[in-house]
């Protein structure tokens, strides 16, 4: 494969990593709502990240999004 791609690949693992280690801290007794895919527990949000399908790029855009307002929130601050 050409080389953009797997360094592509190697970020998208670390992300994945990212996003389940988040929802690992939330109680697995929590739903959570992923727009209007429904509610899922955290260990059906973590297979789905695994997975890396539609609901489980919807869970990392959605957590990518809040790190990144983190990001910029601190900014704000100042």
């Amino acid at each position: 494969g050409n080389h953009m791609n797997s360094q592509n690949q190697s970020n998208n693992e670390e992300i994945k990593r990212l996003v389940i280690a988040r929802l690992q801290t939330i109680p697995s007794s929590k739903k959570i709502s992923i727009g209007n895919k429904g509610s899922f527990d955290v260990n059906e949000l973590i297979s789905h990240v695994k997975e890396n399908d539609a609901i489980g790029q919807t869970v990392i855009k959605i957590q990518m999004d809040f790190l990144q307002s983190l990001k910029t929130g601190v900014l704000l601050d100042e």
